[in-house]
């Protein structure tokens, strides 16, 4: 198709994109009203018992307990998990992020810590999530040692860093009328281009059926020997 052939096309069509439009500037009008969004953030920690050797638990971390509490993760996020948390009331979206990239003072995955997201319209809802979230994780880590007989002094608990706080989540609104606008583009161009080849279609089809209309039915042909007559 010629640059010419698209123009006219548009021009044939010119119905679609002022429906396009009005599409993109409703999507536009939510992109730059959005429904309010909050997202709580909590850190927890998991730490290993207090001994007499080591009465200081922040300096007894080892990377074990980091696998430990990846695979409470990894069970909550499973399709059981999944369904756990949602029978215990987390609604929206979560997330469970290990948090273990070292500095240069402490090693890569010594400290098992754990960021905890919940997303919600409603920030107090958000920071019940996250709680209910830590709560849930804290469950499956006891359950864990309890299934290995681990006695209470000698079992790793759990620890809040940074309580839940939601805030108000906010975004680029140049990017996503950016976003808006080329999708409307695209939309209505392709809208438009296959509208014509549907409607000249049928046209042709039409036209071809009336064509042949003009003939006369196979019953209704006069016999070669009775025209000679």
């Amino acid at each position: 198709m010629t640059p010419g052939e698209l123009v006219r096309a548009l021009r044939r069509r010119w119905y679609v994109l002022v429906v396009a439009l009005l599409l993109a500037a409703a999507g536009a009008l939510q992109v730059l009203r959005p429904d309010p969004t909050y997202v709580s953030t909590a850190i927890v920690v998991l730490k290993p018992p207090v001994t007499g050797s080591q009465p200081n638990q922040l300096a007894n971390l080892q990377p074990p307990l980091a696998a430990v509490s990846y695979a409470a993760v990894r069970q909550l996020e499973s399709p059981a998990g999944a369904a756990e948390l949602r029978a215990a009331g987390v609604g929206g979206t979560y997330r469970m992020i290990p948090r273990n990239s070292g500095t240069s003072v402490t090693p890569r995955y010594l400290i098992p810590s754990l960021q905890v997201q919940a997303e919600h319209s409603d920030p107090a809802a958000a920071d019940a999530a996250a709680r209910t979230v830590i709560e849930v994780y804290t469950k499956h880590l006891a359950d864990l040692q309890t299934q290995q007989g681990i006695p209470d002094r000698a079992r790793m608990s759990v620890d809040l860093l940074v309580p839940p706080a939601a805030a108000a989540q906010t975004g680029t609104k140049s990017r996503a009328l950016a976003g808006v606008a080329l999708l409307a583009a695209v939309a209505s161009v392709a809208g438009a281009l296959w509208t014509d080849r549907l409607l000249a279609r049928r046209r042709r089809r039409r036209e071809g059926a009336g064509a042949g209309g003009g003939h006369p039915a196979a019953g209704d042909r006069v016999p070669a020997g009775a025209a000679s007559r």
